[in-house]
């Protein structure tokens, strides 16, 4: 059942087109980081977006400790809002954690998915026997008890750190999507999604997928993107030669390359 309407997650729907994107943001994020992208896709497909349990300025309200304590809750969220709106055989675009989320909603729902393009998304962030991640167990540690002691000095060095560039506007975008997060919510989102470990739900994923990172990004090392292209049964994966967490707000031209190549670039 929707515990939440489209439009409590602060749902938005514009667009010229027939087929329908979905967008879906990252971590800190909400869907304002998608404003470089839009124009284009909006030229072409039907474009709905909405923010993430916990993010945004509502995202508060819709945010439940024990439904988002797994990525298997946003998931359902993002369920939700397809059935609520009637969305099938979407083209799905989900950036870091919501690559993931997009993938557990693949698996249980695969109609209504036609192919899905995941940005700097990692089924584990911590390091493992045959497997790089990026993280040790004592690097999650000091992000958790940081973003415990001093949220505000907190997101003051990790934003910068994220965006990878010398941007000022995207960090101080970033920066302040993530002062909208209520404190106690983003910790505990951090942990949700720097403890996860989806590993065994990436063969599971039938829908065609194009995975895209950076070549230099903190969070998600190029390894974690080998990784799910050989795990994913016909996955792409394009490697921008580019630095930075969010290539959509500080590359975008780039990804706008790499959608016109791998979802066709003539509006429908």
């Amino acid at each position: 059942m929707c515990l939440n309407s489209f439009s409590s997650f602060n749902g938005r729907r514009s667009g010229n087109g027939k087929d329908v994107v979905i967008l879906s943001h990252g971590f800190g994020t909400d869907q304002t980081a998608w404003t470089a992208l839009r124009p284009w896709l909006e030229e072409r497909y039907d474009v709905v977006s909405f923010d993430l349990a916990g993010c945004g300025p509502r995202g508060a309200d819709v945010y439940d400790p024990e439904r988002h304590g797994s990525l298997f809750g946003y998931a359902d969220d993002l369920l939700d809002i397809m059935d609520e709106l009637d969305l099938r055989n979407c083209t799905y675009i989900g950036h870091s954690m919501s690559g993931m989320i997009g993938a557990a909603a693949s698996v249980a729902r695969p109609d209504l998915f036609e192919r899905m393009v995941i940005i700097g998304a990692s089924p584990r962030y911590l390091d493992d026997d045959g497997y790089t991640g990026g993280f040790q167990p004592d690097d999650l540690e000091h992000l958790f008890e940081s973003m415990r002691a001093n949220y505000q000095a907190w997101v003051a060095g990790f934003a910068p750190m994220v965006v990878g560039v010398d941007d000022s506007a995207v960090i101080a975008d970033f920066s302040n999507t993530l002062f909208q997060m209520r404190p106690d919510i983003a910790l505990s989102t951090s942990r949700t999604i720097f403890t996860s470990d989806l590993r065994s739900l990436a063969p599971q994923v039938s829908t065609p997928v194009h995975l895209v990172q950076t070549a230099h990004d903190m969070a998600v090392p190029v390894a974690v993107g080998q990784w799910l292209e050989k795990a994913i049964d016909g996955a792409t994966l394009d490697v921008i030669d580019a630095s930075g967490h969010l290539p959509h707000m500080t590359a975008p031209e780039e990804v706008v390359r790499i959608l016109t190549h791998r979802l066709g670039g003539a509006p429908r």
